[in-house]
């Protein structure tokens, strides 16, 4: 059964459609260094996934097809049929089963410090018990230091915080449900069936989806493109916003310029 995600919609409603999804324990929030240049160009769809920021906390596990589900749920709830879909790790897990599963639906696709298959199963275990039993604060620190590198958290600790409270804030439950999803989750053969046009952005220091896997992404998605942010972490959109945002704009350009896909 699907939720009802929360979601911020800006931008001028006849413009083309732009999804941004978010990495795990994070809300849509982290889009806002993007927000700007985006939606003065497109229809721009932020949105939380379930258990995380203002959408429902089903108990979990969840699937990444649980996840997916919701989204086109969303959009068919705001009357939009074709879209261009931009994700970060979680939210790229999305995107590639969307853009397999409903591929006349994907003009455009953007995949950020992502993967096809992310184990150890027995990593996304522990986070999730670790999640459920003692809470988010216990997790918070392992997080961080994935997610920017050690100069970005010296320098910018005001942004740095800001990233913290989002995952402090996160519902265990709903952390612990995504958790488990990522955990089953093997999109490796669903990768030759996407048919949108893709861009694979990766971070050059990103320990959680090293550059690797953005490679074997690159490689199984037809003609897929790939981007290496340099001096980035696994947040590289926050960490390195304007490379980021230049890159995203140069994939998306044929949409507005009306060629879509092709």
């Amino acid at each position: 059964m699907t939720v009802e995600l929360h979601r911020v919609v800006e931008g001028p409603e006849d413009a083309p459609v732009l999804v941004l999804s978010s990495s795990l324990g994070t809300t849509h929030r982290m889009w806002d260094p993007q927000v700007p240049a985006l939606k003065e160009r497109f229809r721009l769809v932020r949105y939380d996934h379930r258990g995380h920021g203002g959408s429902p906390v089903p108990p979990g596990p969840y699937s990444i097809a649980d996840l997916g589900r919701d989204v086109l749920s969303m959009l068919d709830d705001l009357g939009v049929e074709r879209f261009s879909f931009c994700g970060l790790s979680l939210g790229g897990m999305v995107g590639m089963w969307l853009a397999s599963e409903a591929p006349g639906r994907v003009e455009r696709l953007v995949l950020c410090c992502t993967s096809a298959l992310l184990g150890p199963k027995e990593l996304w275990d522990e986070r999730a018990r670790v999640a459920r039993s003692e809470g988010m604060d216990a997790l918070v620190d392992g997080v961080v230091e994935r997610w920017f590198t050690p100069a970005f958290r010296e320098e910018r600790p005001e942004t740095v915080e800001r990233a913290k409270r989002m995952l402090r804030e996160t519902p265990p439950e709903g952390y612990a449900g995504c958790c488990e999803a990522i955990r089953e989750m093997d999109l490796r053969d669903r990768l030759g069936r996407i048919r949108a046009a893709t861009l694979v952005i990766s971070a050059a220091d990103d320990p959680a989806t090293p550059p690797e896997h953005g490679k074997r992404l690159r490689e199984a998605i037809p003609g897929a493109r790939m981007v290496i942010i340099e001096n980035a972490a696994h947040l590289a959109n926050i960490e390195q916003p304007e490379p980021f945002t230049r890159a995203l704009l140069d994939h998306l350009s044929p949409v507005l310029e009306g060629r879509g896909s092709s």
